[in-house]
């Protein structure tokens, strides 16, 4: 597997694996109108384009399997929108590319966060299987969100 960043010529595939992946957490929820889920290809490659973003694909041979994205503010990197192809799920794709993370980011960052649906069970225990610690859980909308981060840098233990 090759896991390097996503560029905007990969918009089209990465919406694609997204929808796919994102069907299953729409199905925990009850919600079909996920964010994943109804985000455009125009808004997708805006957010490629965006200063401080970094998605990072995996690929098995031409096809992109995996995906996340991460956002760099100062010394905070936050992971979302993290996607495996739903016939892959449960092969360690989703952690290749959680290990993958921080290597590519810059020299300075802290923390990592990472933030699910608060039922999203198995996101939540993969989190932790690699050193992320459950912070604290917030409600947008209808959802909640379990939020989790990892110290990678000198940064104080304590949130």
């Amino acid at each position: 597997m090759d896991i390097r960043p996503v560029g905007v010529e990969d918009a089209g595939e990465l919406l694609t694996l997204r929808r796919a992946a994102f069907v299953s957490e729409a199905q925990v929820y009850g919600d079909p109108n996920i964010p994943p889920l109804t985000q455009t290809l125009d808004e997708l490659r805006e957010d490629l384009r965006a200063v401080g973003v970094i998605t990072l694909g995996a690929w098995r041979g031409h096809r992109l399997v995996g995906s996340i994205r991460v956002l760099v503010e100062g010394t905070r990197a936050t992971l979302g929108r993290f996607a495996v192809a739903p016939d892959l799920q449960g092969q360690g794709v989703g952690t290749q590319l959680l290990l993958a993370v921080v290597p590519h980011l810059s020299e300075g960052i802290e923390e990592v966060w990472v933030f699910t649906g608060k039922d999203s069970v198995h996101n939540i225990a993969l989190y932790s299987q690699h050193g992320y610690e459950h912070q604290e859980d917030r409600t947008a909308g209808d959802l909640t969100y379990a939020y989790l981060r990892k110290i990678v840098g000198d940064a104080p233990a304590s949130a």
